[in-house]
């Protein structure tokens, strides 16, 4: 076959090309030939269709993500923000954190455990490319109901591909969540987190300055696994009437990535490279063309030098491919050597495939035929944009109007303890434990809060013990009932869990996981939820530093819930002033923290006691979230309380039980006057907390709270080994630990 060269196209511009079968669309493929000034080669095609994709341009979501920029709070610990591979945030004494969370959804669904495990390495290369050793990794996932046979085929091997990948590379999993729902039976979420830690001066960007600066491939060689991959799964929806793409799934070597890892953090050491960039998502075409983009000049690449598992591969499947384990740096020639030399010490196989040009193109050749001759720009940065048409749908008024305040609600103190019994063993309130259990929480030594805690919580200086706190949290429940309070509500929520730990919520890293963006509906989910967001990080201080977009997250025509899962980083000045969620002695004081209202829309109680999605979720009230943050913050840091719980889903019951087991310490409760038991225990309203006040501290505690206009009311003491709601119910908390530990391992294991 004749190698379809720049020339080529030059000469025959009416060759039919497949660029419907690669994802474009005809007005994309037309606007690609203007570009030119010709028909695209193969490789270029190739390029343009990964990097063009819904996963790699953003194109139908960066008109809305701009906002994040635009309402962007004065915020003086940013350092590096959207646009990088992962946004930095200063924590004091000269350390920087970077953190950001993406999605690895269709591949995890194909190939469970090798999406999993790809989505861990990826993220966790993204964090490296900032010139950061990364310390700790989380994950934020979504199954299908969890009783559904496809669940235990699809959650065992996503669990294990994150335990597996995340466990060779010694990275504790501090945190995440687990949730079911039907609607994410043929679309699991995986989404991936990681958390990095450098000092200021050690911050690297992905750009190719200098000419004559050397392109240095590093890392694993190239395979035909994971060609298009993400990039194509991730832009399309999901029917049983397709093809299966488990070719497109990458496959991961955690060992490979750990000597990686350590490779780079040697030469960052040494100062050797100018820019540098991980290959993810578009892997080659990505690379070259995302750091010749953001720099000076252009590149030329000879693309048979790169090192290939296959030999076979033609140079569109190279630059397709998204093999994982590799990275792309700037090097001056003067520091090359040093280099390859760091690189053969720790086995890395190192190509140096190119140089900086002073051009303004990208030019990539095969054995001296030019078959890539672009404006970087024009593939990376200056793809599609899409202003998708979206309505808000005709259902929403009637969803919201079929409120949860009118379903039955326990007619005795008998079936109130039955419902009690009935949420704490529902899959998504029950002990997560046999799945964290795989994950090792401990490794480094440096975790001092891990799951089933309110944020993990990791050392990051062993002398002055300051650490960081970060917590993921997204309802799409109730972002179904309300797009735009639902994403409030889940950064609410992640803020609340930071602050309850001790630490100072500083950002905000997005993972917005929703359906078709050619759906009007799903479009307004979208718009409403970047926009409550953005909205509520300007009003809290937390500015997003960065993140994902994931569409096309629906099987057919059923779209999952509009999922948008918010991670919160916090900075704690030490550690050892944390707060556990653990009552763990008799007879300190339990505080209610907060207002409690009649809000039981999207709650837990109503999915698992009447199958019921209706009404409105809870109300948002940032202000109180930022008053009770600080109350929370300034007892860890005084010694006021000994633990504290955020109330969320399941509401003050769950909040209790998981208190009370986790310290193996039982509590009485008194219902204050006039209040409603039912109420009390189910209703999620948001910005409130639980705490345990040493009797000693009490006075102090309640002044502050008096002081700053918290509302604070005493609900009763740790005692005993039950949880006993005066004038209602008792159980015991060994009857309390079997329904809440059971619950999984009988489903899943």
């Amino acid at each position: 076959m004749t190698l379809d060269t720049v020339k080529h196209a030059s000469e025959t511009p009416g060759v039919e090309q497949p660029w419907a079968e690669l994802g474009l669309k005809k007005d994309e493929y037309e606007r690609i030939r203007e570009i030119l000034g010709r028909r695209p080669t193969g490789a270029e095609l190739a390029m343009y269709s990964v990097m063009w994709s819904e996963h790699c341009s953003y194109k139908s979501s960066k008109v809305h993500l701009k906002q994040f920029g635009e309402k962007a709070p004065e915020n003086d610990a940013m350092l590096v923000g959207i646009g990088e591979n992962a946004g930095v945030v200063d924590v004091g004494q000269g350390y920087a954190v970077t953190f950001k969370v993406e999605s690895h959804n269709h591949p995890s669904y194909i190939e469970p455990y090798q999406g999993a495990a790809t989505g861990v390495g990826g993220i966790v290369r993204d964090i490296l490319a900032m010139g950061a050793r990364p310390v700790a990794v989380m994950d934020p996932l979504r199954f299908g109901a969890a009783d559904h046979p496809d669940t235990k085929r699809v959650l065992p091997g996503v669990v294990a591909g994150i335990g597996g990948y995340g466990n060779c590379l010694g990275l504790p999993n501090i945190g995440g969540e687990v949730v079911f729902d039907p609607c994410y039976q043929g679309n699991p979420l995986v989404n991936a987190l990681c958390v990095g830690v450098m000092k200021h001066e050690d911050i690297h960007l992905a750009k190719a300055s200098g000419a004559g600066n050397k392109v240095i491939l590093y890392g694993a060689r190239t395979g035909g696994d994971g060609i298009g991959g993400v990039s194509v799964l991730a832009s399309e929806t999901f029917d049983d009437s397709k093809p299966a793409k488990r070719p497109a799934v990458q496959v991961g070597d955690p060992f490979q990535e750990k000597l990686l890892i350590e490779c780079t953090l040697e030469i960052f050491k040494e100062k050797l490279v100018t820019g540098i960039q991980d290959l993810g998502g578009a892997g080659l075409s990505c690379a070259t063309s995302e750091l010749a983009s953001a720099g000076s000049g252009g590149m030329r690449v000879e693309l048979d030098t790169v090192p290939l598992r296959d030999s076979s591969l033609s140079p569109e499947e190279i630059l397709m491919s998204e093999s994982q384990e590799r990275m792309c740096a700037i090097v001056e020639p003067g520091n090359v050597e040093r280099f390859l030399e760091i690189c053969e010490k720790w086995d890395v196989i190192a190509t140096v495939i190119g140089e900086v040009t002073d051009g303004s193109q990208l030019e990539i050749f095969w054995h001296g035929e030019q078959i890539v001759d672009v404006p970087p720009r024009s593939v990376a940065h200056e793809g599609p944009t899409y202003h998708r048409p979206y309505e808000r749908p005709a259902w929403q008024d009637a969803l919201q109007a079929d409120d949860a305040g009118a379903l039955a609600r326990p007619a005795d103190a008998a079936e109130l303890r039955a419902q009690v019994l009935k949420l704490v063993g529902s899959p998504n309130q029950a002990s997560k434990a046999w799945i964290t259990d795989q994950y090792d929480r401990f490794v480094q030594g440096n975790t001092v809060l891990a799951q089933p805690e309110d944020s993990g919580m990791v050392r990051i200086d062993e002398d002055s013990n300051l650490g960081v706190a970060v917590a993921t949290d997204g309802n799409g429940r109730y972002a179904k009932l309300d797009p735009y309070a639902g994403a409030q509500l889940a950064l609410a929520e992640a803020y609340r869990n930071v602050a309850a730990s001790g630490a100072k919520p500083l950002a905000v890293s997005d993972c917005l996981n929703f359906g078709s963006p050619e759906d009007p509906a799903v479009m307004w989910q979208f718009a409403e939820a970047t926009r409550g967001l953005a909205d509520a990080c300007q009003i809290l201080g937390t500015p997003v530093t960065g993140g994902n977009v994931s569409l096309y997250n629906q099987t057919g025509e059923v779209a999952i819930h509009p999922t948008p899962v918010v991670a919160v980083l916090g900075v704690i000045d030490d550690v050892n002033r944390r707060t556990p969620i653990a009552f763990s002695e008799e007879g300190q004081l339990l505080y209610l923290l907060g207002d409690t209202r009649a809000e039981l829309g999207g709650s837990a109680w109503s999915q698992v006691v009447h199958d019921h999605l209706g009404g409105l979720p809870p109300q948002v009230d940032l202000a109180r979230e930022q008053l009770l943050a600080e109350v929370l913050i300034s007892a860890s840091r005084d010694g006021m309380i000994d633990a504290a719980h955020d109330l969320s889903d399941g509401g003050l019951i769950q909040a209790l039980v998981e208190s009370c087991l986790r310290g193996g310490k039982g509590a009485r409760l008194v219902v204050p006057d006039g209040q409603d038991p039912f109420v009390l225990l189910f209703s999620e309203s948001a910005g409130r907390a639980v705490v345990a006040v040493p009797r000693s501290e009490e006075l102090r505690f309640t002044d502050m709270c008096g002081a700053r206009g918290l509302p604070a009311t005493r609900i009763g003491v740790v005692d005993g080994a039950e949880i006993d709601v005066q004038g209602q119910f008792s159980i015991p908390l060994s009857e309390l630990k079997q329904a809440h530990e059971s619950t999984i391992p009988g489903l899943i294991a």
